[in-house]
Parts: C-alpha cells; sequence; structure tokens
C-alpha cells in the first residue's frame, strides 16, 4: 500500500491518494480545492490491472455545491461511460483525470519506454471542473530514468514530470508536486 498526499499548485488543491495491490491495483482518492471562483471536492477510485491498463473508474465531485457523479469500464476494446458505450473511445487503454497527477502513472507505467524513446497515445480526458469528457492525443517521451516529457498533441501544452521509482508523480511544474508519503 501507498499512502500520499500531492499539492495542486495552480488548482490551489489538496490530494489525499492511496493505492493497493491485490489481484489489481485499486486506487482511491479525495481531493478539495478552489480555482476560479470553484470550491470542489472531487472522489475517484480506480481498477488498474497488472500492466496499468484501466479497468474502471467511479468519480464523484461537488463543484459549488452541485454534486455529479461519472462512471466507466472497459468493456474488451469498448468503454461504457454511465451506462452507454461510446464509441469516440474504442481502442482507448488510459484515462486523464483533470486535478490528479496520478493518471501520468498509468502510461509511465504500461508503456515501459526506454529512455529517449516516445510513444503517442490515445487518452478519455475528464475535465472535472467543467464537466466534460474527450478523446486526446498525449505523447510520453522518457527522458531519463525518473523524468518524462508530457505533450498534449491538442494544444502544445508540455511539462517535464518527474516520477519515483513507482512511477508516481513526485513533480509536475506549475501544477503538481508531492509534499508527503507513507
Amino acid at each position: 500500500m501507498k499512502t500520499l498526499i500531492w499539492q495542486g499548485i495552480t488548482y490551489q488543491s489538496l490530494e489525499y491518494f492511496t493505492l493497493r495491490e491485490h489481484e489489481n491495483y485499486t486506487v482511491e482518492s479525495k481531493i478539495i480545492g478552489c480555482y476560479q471562483n470553484q470550491i470542489y471536492s472531487v472522489d475517484y477510485k480506480l481498477i488498474i490491472d497488472k500492466e496499468w491498463n484501466i479497468l474502471e473508474f467511479q468519480i464523484e465531485s461537488e463543484i459549488n455545491t452541485v454534486k455529479s457523479k461519472m462512471a466507466g469500464r472497459k468493456l474488451y476494446d469498448e468503454w461504457e461511460i454511465n451506462n452507454v458505450i461510446n464509441e469516440d473511445f474504442k481502442n482507448f487503454k488510459f484515462i486523464d483525470i483533470s486535478l490528479t497527477p496520478f493518471t501520468n502513472t498509468l502510461p509511465v507505467n504500461n508503456l515501459q519506454l526506454p529512455e529517449n524513446t516516445s510513444r503517442k497515445i490515445d487518452v478519455i480526458y475528464i475535465d472535472i471542473l467543467n464537466q466534460h469528457i474527450k478523446p486526446v492525443q498525449q505523447q510520453y517521451t522518457r527522458k531519463n530514468i525518473n523524468e518524462y516529457l508530457y505533450e498534449n498533441l491538442q494544444n502544445d501544452f508540455k511539462a517535464n514530470v518527474l516520477v519515483d521509482q513507482k512511477g508516481l508523480v513526485t513533480y509536475y511544474p506549475e501544477l503538481f508536486k508531492k509534499i508527503a508519503e507513507l
């Protein structure tokens, strides 16, 4: 089991995160914060297989007292999200949840990139604050043992992300930093 706290720099947040390993990995996390006149809380739970493929997600959020829920599960090569199969996400292996650096761990650990190599991936992007979900393309380049260049290919956003030996983000410039760990 791994428990840690991430501080959201831009999103003025704290995340209490727990990763458990049994037959699969289970993540449970709580985030609270405020950003641009939005006070929010997020609880999410993820089920991940041993190759770091996301199998299921459940997200409950409250933004300025408005509550919402989102749930998804992978069915072979398709995704059922809120009880509807979404063809836009066929063959997608990864999700990216805004407000947390954890979902960067999924491609970091799954792709097993050698140093100085890159891979483009298709990702289900879940924008919590705007309550929006969409397909995006991202690219990860392993710069060295603990550093990856993350690129969002839709908007040219780039960041050099530092990770620990488990692939968990320790520092994501201007967005997140790990401030405590058990």
